[in-house]
């Protein structure tokens, strides 16, 4: 049996009087490439920011590489995990040149102070820049790159210390489509290797899944519609339930496509 790398049973979070996610269960296992789909307000930033353990349910337990939230210390299970959202981005201090962005990820900080880094692992955050086409990009500051240059150094970043959990906000939003079938292409090279770490991203386009997605999960006002093996989620009854329209769905070369 697969090691079980994130386990979520019933969870609901509830801010402000409102459901954000409701009676929410699911298990990703080590290896696992998973995809989060739903419209705007689905919940899938909320589901992420719960795995990720920056966001503590209302109700229900998270198990997150075999510890439990609420009985362990986040701060140490934090580097564990690789994150890139929009709200990591947000929070990059003005003037931080990209390669300190991507080596600050070993202490789990933004904002590159005292700490020192030795000669190992600024050669893995220049592999990493040059896995993710971003090699050329690494003494510019992070406030001027383009949206897609952004994206690419976010995921260098979230590899940087080796984690166990990769987790993807919406990886492709805000691309053009060159921008956006460069990342697919890069990611769906990242799903392909072993080595790479038990993945889950997030979107509301399955043109933006990559090839070498496993499972896929379908959230609708906080509630899931269905999960599974992508192949048995990824069917026009399921993702007319979710998007609440009559769509027909499309599977080519590994890539997903979906329309009224």
């Amino acid at each position: 049996m697969a090691d079980e790398v994130l386990e979520l049973r019933g969870v609901g979070v509830k801010r402000g009087g409102a459901d954000l996610l409701r009676d929410v269960s699911w298990r990703v296992d080590e290896g696992d490439r998973w995809v989060v789909v739903g419209p705007n307000g689905a919940g899938k930033t909320t589901l992420l920011q719960v795995a990720a353990t920056l966001l503590h349910p209302t109700s229900g337990t998270v198990d997150v590489l075999g510890e439990r939230v609420g009985r362990t210390d986040v701060f140490e299970l934090r580097p564990r995990i690789g994150l890139a959202s929009a709200a990591v981005a947000d929070r990059v201090p003005a003037g931080e040149k990209v390669i300190d962005l991507v080596l600050t990820a070993s202490y789990a900080i933004l904002g590159r102070w005292q700490e020192e880094y030795d000669s190992t692992d600024l050669s893995r955050a220049i592999g990493l820049l040059e896995m993710l086409g971003a090699s050329d990009l690494m003494n510019r500051t992070f406030s001027t790159l383009s949206e897609g240059e952004r994206k690419r150094v976010q995921i260098a970043r979230a590899l940087m210390p080796d984690p166990e959990l990769l987790l993807l906000d919406e990886p492709a939003a805000g691309l053009d489509l060159g921008g956006r079938e460069d990342l697919v292409r890069r990611l769906g090279a990242l799903a392909d290797d072993p080595a790479a770490p038990t993945t889950a991203m997030v979107t509301h386009h399955l043109e933006e899944v990559p090839p070498g997605v496993t499972h896929a999960l379908l959230l609708r006002q906080g509630a899931v519609v269905a999960q599974g093996k992508v192949d048995e989620v990824f069917t026009p009854e399921h993702l007319s339930a979710c998007f609440g329209l009559p769509l027909t769905v499309e599977r080519r070369d590994g890539r997903w496509t979906a329309r009224v």
